[in-house]
């Protein structure tokens, strides 16, 4: 009798721990495979892009040697580096890179460098310039000229580092006049730092 009890006692015991270890069993190879796919999930991810990859890049529609072959500025006084969108007539979309060796920096000012803002609408009316001075008429040989500044207004101060990223558009162009009037805006990252409409009179270069 106590032998039978023995037998009572012992075997459902073995039997639970043998379901135990049984259990353990499946578990340990499902947590490996676990670990091994995550392991692999984190060696496909792409490592994250760092600040050196950040800035964005704005392929030229025209160049600095193109800008050259239209407008009549050099050294110190071109003020437009890039010109990434165009539509001769109509506006354009191109930027100034300030930077501390920009001449002007020499004079102001020496202990606080800020653009001059009679530059920042000289930036603008350059662009303005390329958008009316169609580098494929060459027989025109026009020059544009200010005619006219108004509503004029400074925002935020434009310092060495920043991009000025401009933007023209044609609101109106008296042909038999030659007078044109465009909205011109000026923005460092997402904020507007400059903005004016500006009166353009094209003309004979010379």
């Amino acid at each position: 009798m106590a032998a039978l009890q023995q037998k009572t006692l012992t075997g459902p015991c073995t039997a639970r721990r043998g379901a135990f270890t049984a259990s353990r069993v499946a578990v340990r190879p499902q947590r490996r495979a676990a670990v091994a796919v995550r392991a692999e999930s984190e060696a496909a991810a792409p490592a994250a892009a760092g600040a050196e990859k950040s800035m964005s890049y704005f392929k030229p529609v025209l160049d600095i040697e193109a800008i050259k072959g239209v407008l009549p500025h050099r050294y110190p006084f071109l003020l437009v580096d890039r010109v990434v969108e165009i539509e001769y007539g109509k506006h354009a979309v191109g930027y100034k890179n300030i930077t501390v060796n920009d001449q002007f920096f020499n004079g102001h000012f020496p202990e606080r460098a800020i653009m001059p803002g009679v530059l920042q609408i000289e930036a603008m009316a350059q662009l303005g310039g390329l958008v009316m001075l169609d580098p494929a008429n060459q027989e025109a040989k026009e020059q544009f000229f200010f005619g006219g500044i108004e509503g004029c207004r400074f925002r935020r101060p434009v310092v060495p580092g920043d991009t000025l990223m401009m933007r023209v558009e044609v609101t109106k162009y008296n042909k038999r006049f030659g007078i044109v009037k465009m909205n011109a805006k000026g923005y460092v990252g997402p904020d507007l730092a400059v903005e004016a409409d500006l009166t353009l009179a094209m003309g004979k270069a010379s």
